[in-house]
């Protein structure tokens, strides 16, 4: 199961140790009422929720001089409409939306993750936090998309409108409960699979992997769909789509099962304050240990720049992952941080 295209590079790009001594076992997510990460968390609920929005608890340091990131200017490309219309199917062709919406292209098909293309994520159109940028490419200039994938049903990540323009063209993979708020679109060609459950799509495999993180569009629905990351093979190549996650155990167990991964996207924003947001987010060292823990071949950062949504300044998390990339003695270059719109092909 280990894909001997991504060896070479992988070695180069993940020199950092294994951490063979983590634990790999995995005990139930499932509850009465829902769902729960099998890992530690601390204690979540509004009074923890009310601190945190109330700018309370422990102070922090920066990584960085405030003066260093007190500016955020979004980088924008212009959309490689041609090379989008006819990727090379031999290779893997990735353009970055925004937040942790990616085009991917490989295998001779087209897979959307986490489609968001709203002003807002949140449920309501006046409120909630708004996109600084606009889509990297808009929907209207968006190819057929034969796949959809799904990580979790929070607003940044699952945006009505958006689900209902695409409707019911691609197939959606989900992880379980999310089916039924498909139903209610209209959409029936929704399939929702637990954690390492896997289907075929065309040319694809693709599973449903773990992720540490939460879910709940609302306060009085918490945790009653499950969250997770995909592993999507084709062409002899794998990719890995962390959705949104906190660190743990897991990326170990996907490495072990899926072997080294040939592209990994892995969220590096949304991380202050730490007291608050280590149970769900990834910091950007965080990103890079995982990076080298699943032998990625090349990794894209998602779930930055898009919405502001913690303290961490905006500018901060590509500068704070290159220098994490450094401290750990890793080739920045394995980290492809992409301007909204731009596209890239990947030949591993």
């Amino acid at each position: 199961m280990m894909p001997s295209l991504a060896t070479a590079l992988a070695l180069a790009c993940s020199a950092l140790a294994l951490a063979a001594d983590m634990p790999v076992s995995f005990p139930s997510h499932r509850t009465a009422s829902g769902f729960a990460n099998p890992w530690p968390s601390r204690p979540r609920g509004f009074g923890t929720f009310l601190k945190w929005r109330l700018g309370l608890g422990p102070d922090e340091s920066a990584p960085f001089p405030a003066e260093s990131t007190e500016t955020f200017a979004p980088r924008v490309a212009a959309p490689d409409l041609k090379a989008i219309a006819k990727p090379d199917a031999g290779k893997i062709q990735i353009t970055w939306v925004g937040h942790s919406t990616v085009l991917l292209q490989m295998a001779g098909m087209n897979i959307l993750t986490d489609p968001v293309f709203g002003d807002r994520a949140s449920p309501v159109g006046f409120a909630g936090p708004a996109r600084l940028s606009p889509p990297g490419l808009p929907m209207d200039a968006m190819p057929a998309i034969d796949l959809v994938l799904v990580s979790h049903d929070h607003y940044d990540h699952l945006d009505k409108t958006t689900i209902r323009r695409l409707a019911g063209e691609p197939k959606y993979l989900v992880p379980l409960g999310l089916r039924t708020w498909f139903d209610g679109q209209g959409i029936a060609s929704a399939d929702e699979l637990d954690w390492w459950q896997g289907a075929a799509v065309g040319p694809l495999e693709v599973w449903c992997v773990p992720a540490r993180h939460f879910s709940g569009r609302n306060p009085f629905r918490q945790d009653r769909t499950l969250w997770c990351g995909w592993i999507i093979r084709g062409g002899g190549r794998t990719v890995y789509f962390a959705g949104d996650t906190g660190f743990s155990p897991h990326f170990m167990e996907i490495r072990r099962r899926f072997g080294p991964m040939d592209v990994s996207f892995l969220p590096i924003g949304a991380y202050r304050p730490r007291w608050f947001m280590e149970p769900m987010h990834l910091d950007p060292p965080q990103a890079v240990q995982a990076h080298a823990i699943l032998g990625s071949g090349r990794s894209i950062p998602i779930h930055w720049g898009t919405f502001r949504q913690s303290r961490e300044p905006m500018a901060e998390p590509p500068l704070y992952l290159r220098s994490s990339m450094v401290a750990a003695g890793l080739d920045p270059g394995c980290f492809s941080a992409l301007d909204f719109g731009q596209t890239i092909s990947i030949d591993l």
